[in-house]
C-alpha cells in the first residue's frame, strides 16, 4: 500500500466550477482543432435529434445539446483510437455519438447516487432523469447497430458497450455501498467505476476504424489506464478545491485524502482532526489542504500518474498502429498539466513538494 518513490492525482456534473483550478479541464485541452471540434459536436446534435423516439423527446434533445455545447473532450477519444488504426472521422462518428450518450447516462445516474446538488435530477426530478438515463443507454447501442460496421465487428462493438454499462453499474454500486479501508479498496472501485467507460471509448474507436478484435483489446487496455489517470486528476482537483468537495466526508474515496489519513507522517493526527470540519470551516479546510501538500499526498498522486504514463508509452510502442501519435498525444496532454498544477500552488507549497 502506498509504495513507490514519491519524489515527484467521469463523474463531474455538467457544470463549471467557480473556484479553484480543474485538472480535468487542463488534462484535456488542445486535443484537436477548435473548428473541427465545433463541426463534430454540431453533427452529433443533429444526428441525435433525428433518432427515432428522440425526435419526440424535446427535454432529452435539450439536455444532449446543452452538454454537447460544452464540447466534452473525452467524447472524442474514439476518434483518436480510430485514427491510430487507420480510420477517419467519418468512420468514427457512430462511436463518438455512442460514447457521448453513454457519458451523459452515467453522469445522470451518478449524480443521483451521490445526491450531488448540481445534478440534473434537482431540476428535472429523479423519475424523469432515470428515464433519460435508460434511453441514452439504448441510444448508445442503437447507433452502433445502425453503423456501417461488418456483422462481426458490429457484434463486438455492441458487446463492448454492454460490458461497459454492466461494469460501470458494479463500480457505482461499490462506490455507494463500500467503505474504503485501504489503497487496494480504492483501486478496486476506481478500476470498476472509471476505467470501463474510457476503455470502451478507446475500443469502440479501434473497432470502428477497422482494427482486429485482438488489437482492439490492446487499445482498450490503454483506455482503462487512461481512466485511472483521469481519476487521479479528479481526486487531486477535488481535494484542493475551495469550497470543500464532498470527498472530505466520503469514506476515504479520494486518493490524496486517503493517503494523508492513513500513511504515517508527523501531521497525520492533526489532519484527521481537521478533516471532519473541512466542509464547514474554511480554516480547517485550508490547514488540511496544506497538510496534503506537506505530507506527500499530492506528490504520491503525481507519482501514480507519471508511472502509468510510462507504462502506457511502452505499450503504445509495442502495438502495430498506423498513427501512434494520435493516441500518444492523448496521454501527453494528461501529464503536461502536472507541472502546471505545481505552478498554480504558491511558492511555499511548491517548496514543500520539492523537499
Amino acid at each position: 500500500m502506498f509504495m513507490g518513490d514519491c519524489s515527484l492525482g467521469l463523474d463531474t456534473p455538467f457544470v463549471t466550477t467557480a473556484q479553484g483550478y480543474s485538472t480535468n479541464t487542463l488534462a484535456m485541452t488542445e486535443l484537436t482543432n477548435k473548428g473541427v471540434n465545433m463541426e463534430i459536436f454540431n453533427q452529433l446534435v443533429n444526428q441525435f435529434s433525428q433518432i427515432s423516439h428522440i425526435k419526440e423527446w424535446n427535454e432529452l434533445q435539450s439536455l444532449f445539446q446543452k452538454v454537447a455545447k460544452s464540447k466534452p473532450k473525452h467524447w472524442l477519444l474514439p476518434l483518436y483510437a480510430c485514427e491510430a488504426v487507420g480510420g477517419n472521422i467519418n468512420q468514427a462518428m457512430p462511436a463518438i455519438l455512442a460514447v457521448g450518450c453513454s457519458h451523459i447516462s452515467i453522469v445522470l445516474v451518478d449524480d443521483m447516487l451521490d445526491e450531488d446538488e448540481r445534478g440534473e435530477y434537482v431540476k428535472l426530478g429523479k423519475p424523469a432523469v432515470a428515464n433519460m438515463a435508460s434511453a441514452l443507454q439504448s441510444v448508445a447501442v442503437h447507433v452502433i447497430t445502425e453503423s456501417g460496421l461488418n456483422q462481426n465487428a458490429k457484434l463486438q462493438a455492441i458487446e463492448t458497450v454492454n460490458e461497459m454499462f454492466f461494469a460501470t453499474t458494479i463500480g457505482q454500486y461499490w462506490d455507494v455501498n463500500s467503505i474504503v479501508k485501504d489503497e487496494d479498496d480504492y483501486w478496486k472501485i476506481t478500476k470498476a467505476k472509471s476505467s470501463p467507460f474510457f476503455g470502451a471509448s478507446f475500443q469502440l474507436g479501434a473497432l470502428i476504424g477497422g482494427a482486429s478484435f485482438e488489437k482492439s483489446l490492446q487499445i482498450k487496455e490503454l483506455g482503462s489506464m487512461y481512466g485511472e489517470m483521469i481519476q487521479i486528476h479528479d481526486d487531486v482537483d477535488d481535494a484542493l478545491s475551495q469550497p470543500a468537495k464532498p470527498d472530505w466526508e466520503s469514506n476515504n474515496k479520494c486518493l490524496p485524502i486517503l493517503f494523508a489519513s492513513m500513511v504515517d507522517h508527523p501531521q497525520k493526527n492533526r489532519f484527521n482532526k481537521m478533516r471532519p470540519n473541512a466542509r464547514t470551516n474554511l480554516k480547517s479546510l485550508e490547514e488540511a489542504q496544506e497538510i496534503l501538500i506537506q505530507c506527500g499526498a499530492i506528490s504520491y498522486c503525481m507519482y501514480q500518474l507519471l508511472e502509468r504514463y510510462e507504462i502506457v508509452k511502452e505499450k503504445i510502442s509495442k502495438i502495430n498502429l498506423q498513427k501512434k501519435e494520435s493516441l500518444q498525444k492523448v496521454f501527453d496532454d494528461v501529464v503536461q498539466p502536472v507541472y502546471q498544477l505545481f505552478n498554480e500552488i504558491d511558492s511555499p507549497r511548491t517548496a514543500a513538494i520539492a523537499s
